[in-house]
């Protein structure tokens, strides 16, 4: 086992765990660090890790909200559960325009997306949205404060936006906390019901992802999979954390500067030395 490609795995799962849940791109970023620190493995491995290590991720938003996301809590009255189920009725709604878009074009959409440019485009455009919308949403009260106001059809025009994420650079939990506020949800509703449609998409995508690798994993392989996916699940807890915290008392305008100085360094570091 080369431990310097352990190293890699552990710096990608760091990564995957922060941008996974902030609205600034994990695939974007994932790509892009992958140009500077390169796993020593076949393309079809490490297209298949870049979409995998997400399921380390997802782990901590299951742990973080399993008993909200629990119908069958014992402590939960018949109302509660009832609420509970309703959340998942959205969610599933919501998932169907990207699983539907996801399945029909994934090799189309990474033929033909997966490279610099996209990314640094998705970024700044993306970075330019959250600018814009934040200042026009300035003193509006959001008509949507829980998941008990948010009806069916927002929803799934939430889950409209997310398709919008299968485009690198874009971020999910951008596309669709961008999409939830301008369909006048709150901040904190928007990105917990980004947290929750990401169950389903990502282990949908990672299952699909699997399959075409075929499971044929050597030891080396799987070490640093399962490394990286440790370290993004112990990551997400805290990322997720930090970003309930903060929107609290701030909007989302820091990742749109965020987004767009990046995607101009991206844009300048390839023009120069690409």
């Amino acid at each position: 086992m080369n431990i310097l490609e352990l190293v890699k795995a552990v710096f990608l799962g760091v990564v995957e765990g922060i941008t996974e849940w902030l609205p600034i791109s994990s695939t974007g970023h994932m790509i892009l660090v992958d140009e500077f620190i390169k796993l020593n493995a076949s393309e079809s491995f490490k297209e298949m890790f870049f979409v995998v290590i997400q399921l380390g991720a997802i782990l901590a938003v299951v742990m973080l909200y399993f008993h909200k996301l629990n119908p069958f809590a014992k402590d939960k009255n018949r109302q509660e559960k009832l609420d509970t189920l309703k959340i998942w009725y959205k969610v599933i709604i919501a998932v169907i325009p990207a699983g539907v878009f996801g399945l029909l074009f994934d090799d189309w959409l990474n033929i033909h997306f997966y490279n610099y440019i996209t990314v640094a485009l998705m970024l700044i455009i993306y970075g330019l949205l959250f600018i814009v919308i934040e200042n026009r949403n300035r003193g509006i009260v959001p008509k949507i404060q829980s998941f008990q106001e948010l009806d069916l059809k927002t929803a799934f025009l939430i889950g409209v936006f997310q398709v919008l994420s299968l485009i690198p650079g874009t971020s999910r939990s951008g596309a669709t906390i961008l999409g939830g506020i301008i369909l006048g949800a709150s901040r904190s509703t928007a990105a917990e019901f980004s947290f929750f449609l990401s169950i389903p998409v990502m282990f949908g995508a990672s299952a699909l992802k699997l399959v075409k690798f075929g499971f044929s994993f050597t030891a080396a392989e799987l070490v640093i999979l399962l490394s990286g996916m440790v370290v993004a699940f112990m990551v997400s807890v805290v990322a997720i954390k930090f970003l309930m915290r903060y929107i609290k008392n701030n909007d989302f305008k820091a990742f749109g500067w965020y987004r767009i100085v990046l995607g101009l360094l991206v844009v300048g570091y390839f023009v120069f030395f690409g």
